[in-house]
């Protein structure tokens, strides 16, 4: 059984030099490997998400409006909270991805923008990251199912 949970919103893959993000329609997905075109996705940390809600409300509290993926993860999701998910499997369109942790904020987020290090700490806000258990081309406007419920 499988229940929704939300959408993708946006999907950004990180360019070759690791620095820039770049804003794609579609990745394709490798399980057991990562996603193709991202320099910094690897086995264990396959894809990165991060909650549309959770973004404006970090940003809200700073007063700024930054483009998601300053965070610097893969996949935007118009959902609430991820941190319930950790421990689970979501399948995103045809992706199964097992959340295996928390983003944790470095300090460039404080170099891109003053205080977002910290606004992104409480409750998971910086996202969720895991590992692609079952491959595939994730696109704009997927659904995002919890698996098992």
């Amino acid at each position: 059984m499988e229940s929704m949970i939300g959408k993708v919103l946006g999907i950004a893959l990180r360019c070759p030099d690791k620095r820039e993000m770049h804003e794609v329609s579609e990745a394709r997905c490798v399980a057991q490997a990562g996603i193709e075109g991202d320099p910094a996705s690897r086995p264990d940390r396959g894809m990165t998400l991060i909650s549309a809600q959770q973004w404006r409300q970090a940003t809200a509290e700073l007063g700024v409006d930054l483009p998601w993926w300053t965070r610097r993860a893969n996949v935007l999701i118009d959902t609430g909270p991820l941190g319930p998910f950790i421990g689970r499997t979501i399948r995103l369109g045809e992706i199964e991805l097992e959340v295996c942790d928390e983003t944790r904020p470095c300090d460039l987020m404080d170099k891109l923008s003053p205080g977002l290090r910290a606004a992104l700490k409480p409750e998971q806000r910086g996202g969720v990251h895991g590992r692609i258990v079952r491959g595939g081309v994730l696109r704009i406007g997927d659904e995002v199912r919890l698996i098992g419920e």
